[in-house]
């Protein structure tokens, strides 16, 4: 009977095989009530020759425990990008409500710290099951987690990897090699000497690292590569609360950068450099950034925009719930991290990346 499916062997077949009733194969099984210690061993034993495993979706769909999730989001309203993790929560949340699975959404303003802290203080004294966050701001986050750890809440983390508080998981894309790979796309576009525009709209370098990460992928390319006497790297913040000030230190860069050929944005808002350019009529300068947006599909279909990565917010939102509930749901081993792939996207390859159901963009 050894490499029979667990389909077909029942309990019964191991309560004769160990010599005792069903009832106590069921008490080991499920690990409730006495059982001698010798008795208990044996039918491990067994159960482990015949792979059994108990058929955990069955027992979900019988139970009625009901599982409460916290998602901590961005509001989307602010920066487009998030809506796609919003859909994708939102349809984990469809596929697992027959498993008593619920999501409640904590959004908050991604340019306010203190809102952020606000929603994730709301969340922590709601003692939810589990909890997905993206944490953007890195210092205010770091609290959190240690009252998490100490509530035994596991968390999983998208879009922002923090490794050093043990998270549940991490979904989305390993910044640093994104970085590696904007670099490359940027070598290959442009292999004469020139200067190069590192562009971080909207955020704190300091406090948000994945954005470090980025940078330290994209300058590690041409180090590894021995082409930093080529290239001239230059990093600037700009922030679009003032958008005449976010002209003039575009214009500032351009008048003292003459040989500037190219500009990675590391956040979704490459289409509001690719605008600047246009009204500027400049056309050699190239440009690459992130993520599938509407104003940013707009301008890689004319051209302003050169390459865009896909981070694939929404499967990141999606799996990130998903890993929730294989751990405290059906009790399975997930994995530490999750990467998902590094899409290049172009106006000729747009298309493959369009999920026609609801005009977003994803591949769950």
């Amino acid at each position: 009977m050894p490499g029979q499916k667990n389909t077909v062997v029942r309990i019964k077949d191991i309560a004769l095989k160990a010599k005792v009733s069903t009832g106590t194969v069921d008490r080991v099984i499920h690990n409730r009530g006495r059982v001698a210690e010798d008795v208990k061993e044996r039918v491990l034993k067994i159960l482990k020759e015949l792979n059994y495993e108990p058929n955990i979706m069955a027992r979900m769909l019988g139970s009625k425990k009901q599982y409460v999730f916290a998602a901590l989001l961005p509001d989307h309203t602010y920066d487009a990008f998030w809506m796609a993790p919003k859909l994708g929560i939102e349809k984990a949340e469809q596929d697992l409500k027959q498993y008593g699975v619920q999501v409640e959404q904590y959004v908050f303003n991604p340019h306010d710290p203190q809102d952020y802290v606000k929603m994730a203080t709301k969340l922590t004294k709601r003692q939810p099951d589990g909890i997905l966050l993206s944490p953007i701001y890195y210092n205010e986050t770091l609290p959190f987690f240690e009252k998490w750890n100490e509530a035994k809440i596991p968390f999983v983390l998208f879009n922002t990897q923090i490794a050093e508080y043990d998270p549940l998981s991490y979904i989305g894309q390993d910044s640093y090699q994104s970085g590696l790979l904007a670099a490359k796309l940027v070598h290959y576009g442009q292999p004469n000497p020139c200067s190069i525009l590192i562009a971080h709209i909207d955020e704190e370098i300091h406090n948000a690292q994945h954005l470090v990460k980025k940078e330290q992928g994209f300058r590690n390319y041409f180090i590894q590569h021995d082409l930093t006497h080529h290239y001239n790297i230059i990093s600037v913040e700009l922030n679009r609360s003032s958008q005449s000030g976010f002209i003039k230190k575009l214009d500032e860069i351009l008048e003292s950068t003459l040989d500037l050929k190219q500009i990675f944005v590391t956040t979704s808002q490459a289409f509001d450099i690719a605008k600047y350019l246009k009204q500027r009529h400049v056309k050699n300068i190239k440009l690459i950034g992130y993520d599938l947006i509407t104003p940013n599909l707009y301008y890689l279909e004319t051209g302003e925009i050169s390459f865009l990565i896909n981070q694939n917010p929404k499967g990141q939102g999606y799996w990130g719930i998903y890993q929730l509930a294989e751990h405290l749901v059906f009790k399975k081993e997930v994995p530490i991290l999750k990467y998902l792939p590094l899409d290049v996207v172009t106006s000729e390859n747009l298309n493959y990346f369009r999920d026609e159901k609801d005009d977003t963009f994803v591949e769950i």
